[in-house]
């Protein structure tokens, strides 16, 4: 019997990315929900109450940072913590992100997804 860990909101637009993230996660017995896009991110997230939400910044639709943001005045999901998971490597994005009420903040293309994981299990300890 596998017993999990937590349950993961992975909210990505790249299917690649979604794949390989969501693989590692499951391997380390988290359970893993997939939401392609912000505004079907913020719906999941709504609905089942994930114990942490990764979230994409560039996304069609709904932004990352416009979904934290409403994350964040949402007394149902405020609790949650949410780290962006982006390939923005400016100050001024991270800053906005962390001044939103993000709580970790990866660059995509410098972290493998051992990083990404260990992240995860940081937050959640």
């Amino acid at each position: 019997m596998t017993i999990i860990v937590a349950k993961i909101l992975l909210v990505e637009d790249e299917e690649l990315l979604r794949n390989l993230y969501r693989r590692k996660l499951e391997l380390a017995n988290f359970e893993v929900e997939i939401a392609e896009n912000g505004r079907d991110g913020l719906a999941k997230a709504r609905e089942s109450k994930p114990d942490l939400i990764l979230l994409d910044i560039i996304m069609p639709g709904l932004n990352g940072i416009d979904a934290l943001k409403e994350i964040k005045v949402d007394p149902d999901l405020k609790a949650i913590p949410v780290i962006m998971l982006t390939n923005v490597e400016s100050i001024a994005s991270k800053e906005e992100c962390l001044g939103a009420g993000s709580t970790g903040y990866i660059i995509k293309s410098s972290s493998t997804p051992s990083d990404v994981l260990q992240q995860v299990k940081d937050i959640l300890s």
